[in-house]
């Protein structure tokens, strides 16, 4: 059975060697990386997938603050979601549905702030309502493929239509 507990009950190394085994080893080079540099994952929304009966981690979902500093230079806050992990032998099984459907309990629809992530377009959008709709103007410090820039955002949220999306830094 998988259980779904917040990601800081659980041990930083196992969360690593999970993000290893669904990621590779040269993960840290992503964009991704870059966009969330120097900041500390939001615990209340980061959180992990457990299988009870084997006692491991099997899947993890962090979150982190991140901006899309517009044109000038005025920096929006934005929940940055990923990465989402599924260890490869348990990958196909719901477990990254599960994490994700948890994760969006947590958030309120219409008082959250934008979340973005990196993905793929058909699932996150079918599934949790993210698209490329609105990040067609956006940019971000390493190369991406723009169609894979997603977004979650309330329909009364106004966000930039240009910017770029780095680290939250007040």
């Amino acid at each position: 059975m998988t259980t779904i507990i917040p990601l800081a009950e659980i041990d930083p190394g196992l969360v690593e060697a999970l993000l290893d085994a669904a990621f590779g080893n040269d993960r840290k080079s992503r964009t991704a990386y870059k966009v969330r540099d120097g900041m500390d994952m939001l615990e209340g929304l980061s959180i992990a997938a457990v299988d009870e009966e084997k006692s491991e981690l099997i899947g993890t979902i962090q979150c982190w603050p991140v901006a899309l500093t517009d044109d000038a230079g005025k920096m929006h806050p934005v929940i940055m979601v990923g990465p989402v992990a599924v260890h490869p032998e348990c990958q196909g099984e719901g477990v990254g549905r599960a994490m994700m459907a948890a994760l969006l309990k947590e958030v309120q629809p219409d008082e959250s702030l934008p979340l973005v992530m990196i993905g793929d377009p058909e699932y996150y959008e079918r599934f949790f309502g993210f698209s490329a709709e609105r990040t067609g103007g956006w940019s971000l410090p390493g190369p991406w493929e723009p169609e894979r820039l997603l977004a979650r955002i309330a329909n009364n949220v106004t966000t930039p239509e240009n910017g770029m999306l780095g680290p939250w830094k007040r």
